[in-house]
């Protein structure tokens, strides 16, 4: 059986594209299809491999997250995006949310709650700061 959450993970650092995938990876029903190390390469991954959920860092080289939010939510408006940064000034959370973000969440959270984000954005839901 396939799973059913086919997750994209963009992020400029090795470390957090393969932790973040190995956990979500030993989630039933989920699965990391693809790895992407900047914005443009996330645009490319999504044509080929066509996840329902891409977790998208806000810095990245080449072409920011933001900008790779924006360009896949009007390009692919059933696809979700939940952005992912250590930067969570308010400033940045509402930059992602009108990029097309569907949440936002901060780097330094637990594994449950990655998981528990990507499960209700998947399910037509949103994960923003201060959100059940």
């Amino acid at each position: 059986m396939k799973p059913s959450i086919r997750v994209l993970v963009a992020d400029d650092h090795l470390l957090v594209r393969t932790a973040v995938s190995e956990l979500l990876n030993t989630v039933d029903g989920m699965s990391v299809v693809g790895q992407a190390t900047d914005g443009r390469e996330a645009l490319d991954l999504v044509e080929q491999l066509r996840p329902n959920v891409v977790l998208m860092d806000v810095t990245m080289p080449a072409m920011s997250g933001l900008e790779a939010t924006r360009l896949l939510t009007e390009r692919h408006p059933g696809l979700t995006v939940l952005m992912f940064s250590g930067d969570v000034r308010y400033s940045v959370v509402q930059a992602a949310r009108a990029a097309g973000a569907t949440g936002f969440l901060a780097k330094g959270c637990r594994g449950t709650d990655l998981i528990r984000a990507v499960q209700r954005v998947h399910s037509g839901g949103s994960a923003w700061p201060g959100s059940a």
